[in-house]
């Protein structure tokens, strides 16, 4: 038998804790700021905190994507529509729905946990516009994710058990969550939905060990706080601006910029003012948030324009200086670019075929040009056809940015709706809408493509290529350093696209529709891609009632089945 002294034991539980810190869950700010520059890991949704969901990895690329295949599918064993964008951190990926979260093998597409809650079976009822999650946030040992019945979840990320669960309201007024988490600054971050039910917005703050509440920002202020006035009366208690996806963090600045939705009641008549901070991007400060500035893309917004599209952070060269900005594709038709650390605007321009409730983007007052059509509606009241439709030239599913080639990358919209406001009445739990729904009816372009795929230059607005497609894509994009751009089809091809020209590479049949955000990493030297596939969302349960009188449309969009699954793709 082998004696071992107190000393050598000692010696030898020292150097196991070593390795174990070696290979430790804990994930730092530090590697969170640099998620963008790393490709062997995924740390956060949109591939880095500024949401540029770009990577430098090139190993596929235009020459050979073509041998890029399936190496596993994984199922959720959910039919439910399928928003998420997986994350990887140490060999493990980590994705979740609606009300599951799973951990896997990314090699092998081996289930390793999971963790599945129930939330009260009347949820779904409150659920404006489709039962899905987004996305999760990792930091410091612990995932934490957000729940359908308004609730903020943190689970150790080595068995999936939870470390702690925290109320943010009562989900019974009408409030619901579908955004990822965003960490800054030692901070979890989340947003909340339910802009239809005539909810109050806000932005929360939470401690990541504990989920105490550190702090609320209301993105509807009360008569006696700064904004008030841009609101009549009480119609604040009601005024809606969720906070449905999740912002961005410029670390340097240290500054989370969040958007804010829809007003509520769509009837912006009930609410005469510009109605802070609906529509908006606010620039906050995660230790307290405080509001550093804010910017309004459509202040009072008659048709629900929202405000909530990502924030892509980035540096670009505007009239021979280096500018820190964000750009976003606004619901409302235009893409702005703002420098990020005053809230100017410095550039605006419109992106998609067909918009006429403006007539172009004050560029001194950063305020949209009311068109005749929007002027009539406000006096009178009647039935007008305004395009974009309450969908907006761009929904929730976001772009991409690569600062290789300068462009971002979007799946936009081209319909239209038939609009008439009508006198609210609220009632909890009830949509509250002000809106004439018998006479609300989608419109779509002659030429049958209700979307496209476009490369927009953001300081032109200039549109280098564009694909269409009957049934608009619902799915995030993503830009690699091999020139591809990677996004899904709401029939279900996960397709690659040359960045540079357009021309369609590659593309394979997931099963099912793709309203996901694509990803990719690299682990032993070969580079990964994934996407959730799962039909569900807005689209799909919006365009048949009120879409109906497209049946080819119709027919396209009931062909697609149900089932949620994550595919995982490599080179042969």
């Amino acid at each position: 038998m082998l004696a071992i002294s107190k000393n050598w034991l000692s010696a030898i539980t020292i150097c196991l804790a070593a390795i174990g810190a070696e290979k430790s869950w804990a994930q730092s700010a530090t590697d969170l700021a640099n998620d963008a520059k790393t490709t062997d890991q995924v740390l956060t949704v949109g591939l880095g905190q500024g949401q540029q969901r770009f990577s430098a990895l090139d190993k596929v690329n235009t020459s050979n994507v073509k041998s890029l295949v399936p190496v596993w599918n994984y199922s959720f064993g959910d039919n439910r529509g399928q928003e998420s964008q997986p994350l990887v951190y140490k060999g493990v990926m980590y994705v979740t729905t609606h009300d599951s979260t799973h951990a896997i093998d990314p090699k092998t597409g081996r289930g390793i946990w999971v963790n599945k809650f129930e939330y009260p079976p009347e949820t779904p009822r409150i659920v404006c516009c489709g039962i899905v999650n987004r996305g999760a946030a990792i930091y410091n040992g612990k995932l934490y994710r957000a729940t359908l019945d308004a609730h903020v979840v943190a689970l150790n990320m080595e068995d999936g058990t939870e470390v702690w669960k925290s109320k943010a309201i009562d989900y019974a007024d009408g409030y619901s969550m579908t955004m990822a988490p965003l960490i800054a600054n030692g901070v979890v971050i989340t947003g909340i939905s339910g802009g239809e039910y005539g909810i109050r917005g806000f932005i929360d703050g939470w401690d990541p060990e504990t989920g105490k509440h550190l702090w609320r920002r209301y993105t509807v202020p009360a008569p006696d706080e700064e904004g008030g006035d841009t609101w009549p009366g009480e119609t604040y208690k009601h005024g809606g601006a969720p906070t449905w996806i999740t912002g961005t963090y410029d670390p340097e600045l240290d500054l989370v910029y969040w958007g804010a939705g829809n007003g509520g009641p769509w009837n912006a008549e009930f609410r005469k003012g510009d109605n802070l901070y609906v529509g908006s991007v606010l620039a906050l400060k995660p230790k307290t948030g405080e509001i550093a500035w804010h910017y309004q893309f459509s202040p009072n917004d008659p048709y629900d324009y929202d405000g909530v599209n990502e924030n892509i952070i980035a540096d670009v060269e505007i009239d021979g200086k280096m500018q820190k900005v964000i750009m976003h594709a606004d619901r409302n038709g235009y893409l702005y670019v703002i420098d990020r650390t005053d809230g100017k605007l410095l550039r605006a321009s419109q992106y998609i075929n067909k918009l006429n409730w403006a007539d172009g983007i004050d560029m001194k007052t950063g305020r949209p040009i009311d068109s005749a059509l929007t002027k009539k509606m406000r006096a009178t009241g009647e039935k007008i056809d305004v395009w974009p439709s309450a969908f907006g030239g761009k929904n929730w599913f976001p772009m991409s940015y690569s600062p290789k080639s300068g462009f971002v990358y979007a799946n936009t919209l081209e319909m239209g709706m038939s609009y008439k406001p009508v006198e609210p009445v609220f009632k909890k739990g009830t949509f509250y809408f002000g809106l004439d729904l018998a006479q609300l009816q989608f419109l779509f372009p002659d030429d049958g493509n209700t979307g496209y795929l476009r490369a927009i230059d953001p300081l032109t607005g200039d549109i280098k290529w564009e694909v269409g497609s009957q049934a608009a894509n619902w799915g995030g994009t993503m830009a690699t350093a091999g020139d591809l751009v990677f996004t899904g089809t709401y029939t279900g091809q996960f397709k690659a696209f040359d960045a540079n020209t357009g021309e369609e590479v590659w593309s394979f049949q997931t099963g099912s529709g793709i309203i996901g955000q694509p990803m990719t990493w690299e682990q032993d030297g070969k580079q990964y891609i994934s996407i959730a596939s799962g039909i569900g969302g807005a689209y799909r349960n919006f365009i048949p009632v009120f879409g109906a009188k497209n049946v080819e449309l119709n027919k396209l969009m009931a062909s697609v089945p149900e089932g949620g699954s994550i595919w995982t793709f490599a080179l042969q």
